[in-house]
């Protein structure tokens, strides 16, 4: 075992520009970086078994948790419990790039999440 890094992690593209690297990828534990460039968002959504923590590398993002929306700078990050609703935005002018780590890995553990007013 040696060192991981995004040059030699598994890469994978996501939504319209983003990319994410597996810096770890085991069934218990999930470790992602990735990076959303300015304007992008994923789409809302939960976990009905995966634990999420997302800290922010640089940059600046907003992470909507279930209605509330919390603005993350470098070197802040939040915790996402089971179950509850989320989306990761950049409405910043730069990208902004992140970890994601997942308890269990939150690959085959996603489920839509409208809002309210979206589901009507």
């Amino acid at each position: 075992m040696g060192a991981i890094s995004t040059g030699s992690a598994e890469h994978y593209h996501w939504g319209e520009a983003c990319d994410g690297w597996h810096l770890l990828a085991g069934d218990d534990l999930s470790v992602i970086e990735e990076r959303m460039p300015s304007g992008s968002t994923e789409q809302r959504h939960r976990h009905a078994k995966a634990r999420q923590f997302f800290y922010v590398l640089e940059g600046e993002a907003v992470l909507e948790l279930e209605g509330s929306r919390h603005r993350l700078r470098r070197g802040e990050g939040l915790h996402v419990p089971p179950g509850m609703a989320h989306q990761m935005r950049n409405d910043s002018a730069a990208d902004v790039r992140f970890l994601v780590v997942s308890a269990p890995k939150s690959h085959g553990d996603r489920m839509p999440a409208p809002l309210a007013e979206d589901a009507a």
